[in-house]
C-alpha cells in the first residue's frame, strides 16, 4: 500500500510502516503544499493513505469525496518515541478495507 507521511510527522516514522510503500513529504519535495494541492498529487501518485497529526484537517477538505483514507495520529504530542507506539495500531488500521475520509489512531 502506497503511504504518504505528512510534515508534521517525524520522518523516522517511515521505518515503523516498512511493509509498506511508504514516503515523506520531504521525499516527494512536497513540503509547504496545501491542503487541497496536496490531495490533487496524492491522487496523481495514486496514493492510498495520508498520515498526519493536523487534527482540523478533517475540517478543512472534504475527504469523503476522495478515494484516499486519512489518519490523523491522536497522541500527545508528534515527537517520534510517543507516535512510534501508535505504529502497530496504523498497521492493523492498513489490515482492513479502507474507507473514504478521516480516521482517527490512537
Amino acid at each position: 500500500m502506497k503511504l504518504l507521511l505528512d510534515e508534521n510527522l517525524p520522518k523516522k516514522l517511515k521505518h515503523d510502516l516498512q511493509i509498506h510503500e511508504v514516503y515523506t513529504v520531504s521525499d516527494k519535495k512536497w513540503n509547504g503544499i496545501k491542503n487541497g494541492e496536496l490531495i490533487k498529487l496524492l491522487l496523481a501518485e495514486n496514493f492510498e493513505v495520508l498520515l498526519t497529526f493536523d487534527k482540523n484537517m478533517e475540517y478543512q477538505q472534504n475527504f469523503v469525496k476522495y478515494p484516499i483514507a486519512v489518519f490523523v495520529l491522536n497522541a500527545s504530542d508528534n515527537t517520534y518515541e510517543t507516535l512510534r507506539e501508535l505504529a502497530a495500531n496504523i498497521l492493523q488500521m492498513l489490515e482492513k478495507p479502507l474507507s473514504n475520509g478521516v480516521s482517527q489512531i490512537k
